[in-house]
């Protein structure tokens, strides 16, 4: 995906131009200092899923998630997240 590049000073400027844009489908990248910093891109209202596709989503993720038994413990893997 290409994103428009622009500086901080110049989104703060604009930004009303900016989100008019982002609107009708334009990505940007917001540098600071010449570093990329962080991106605007259109919102993507959550689509409410069907029964039958939340199904499919599970099936996909299963195949993910498959392993030998033992592979996969369910409490490493909450202390995993807890680190973070």
């Amino acid at each position: 995906m290409e994103y428009q590049q622009i500086g901080a000073y110049e989104a703060k400027t604009h930004f009303s131009q900016v989100l008019d844009s982002v609107e009708k489908g334009t990505d940007y990248v917001i540098t600071k200092r010449g570093r990329p910093v962080a991106k605007i891109i259109p919102f993507e209202q959550e689509k409410n899923m069907t029964r039958k596709e939340a199904f499919a989503a599970l099936r996909e993720m299963r195949k993910f998630f498959r392993g030998k038994p033992g592979d996969f413990n369910v409490r490493e893997a909450i202390e995993e997240g807890r680190k973070y």
